[in-house]
């Protein structure tokens, strides 16, 4: 039986509404095509871990449609909520109450995260010790963190897109005294100096994942 939801958080990709720190360099019909590829290849590595149940998050409301055609084998759970930490502590919710003991939210533009990782975070919320999976992303975000059960302060009065997510999460988790396993830190790709970063590392790895992000950058001369 598979006792763990993993959840991609997602967005429609609309131009204007994705990526939009990365305009400029980028055009917003541009950043939202370079979405759509982070998101055909998260999709796509989601699908290889075992046992684990995809899952996808979207916004908005009315795109489940959109999403049903992108990823059909996927459950699918509306965001819901004013800001970042209600969407998250929400789907955790959802997931919960569909029955799943561990659930990890996911974001969807870390393209060259290692899938190993993602698949060790399911085997760490399978273990009754852990109450927390956070992988930390090099500018002080996370792009990942899992529960064991749903704690809603470490979600309430982010500051969300600051170096402080990370710290903060830790520094709520530890005074409730949850136990906390740690991922390898990974960069995802918010501004136009991870975009290079990005290219950089693509180009230096000479396997074809993420298919459809290399792809982008054969169609697009950035």
């Amino acid at each position: 039986m598979v006792h763990t939801a993993v959840v991609i958080m997602a967005k429609v990709p609309e131009a204007g509404a994705v990526k939009t720190r990365l305009c400029p360099p980028l055009a917003p019909h541009t950043a939202a095509a370079l979405y759509r590829a982070f998101l055909v290849d998260k999709i796509a590595q989601v699908r290889q871990l075992a046992q684990a149940r995809p899952t996808i998050a979207y916004t908005p409301e009315d795109s489940r449609d959109f999403f049903a055609a992108l990823a059909p084998d996927f459950l699918l759970i509306p965001q819901q909520g004013a800001d970042l930490g209600e969407r998250l502590a929400n789907s955790f919710v959802q997931c919960f109450a569909t029955g799943y003991m561990g659930v990890m939210a996911i974001d969807s533009d870390t393209p060259t995260l290692p899938t190993a990782f993602l698949q060790q975070a399911v085997g760490l919320l399978a273990r009754p010790q852990t109450d927390v999976v956070i992988g930390p992303t090099d500018d002080g975000g996370y792009y990942l963190i899992g529960l064991r059960a749903l704690h809603r302060e470490l979600f309430d009065n982010m500051p969300w897109s600051t170096a402080a997510v990370a710290p903060e999460t830790q520094k709520r988790a530890t005074a409730k005294g949850l136990t906390i396993a740690w991922l390898p830190p990974w960069f995802d790709i918010d501004t136009a100096a991870d975009l290079q970063r990005l290219q950089t590392t693509l180009a230096q790895t000479p396997a074809t994942e993420p298919r459809s992000t290399r792809q982008f950058f054969l169609e697009h001369a950035l």
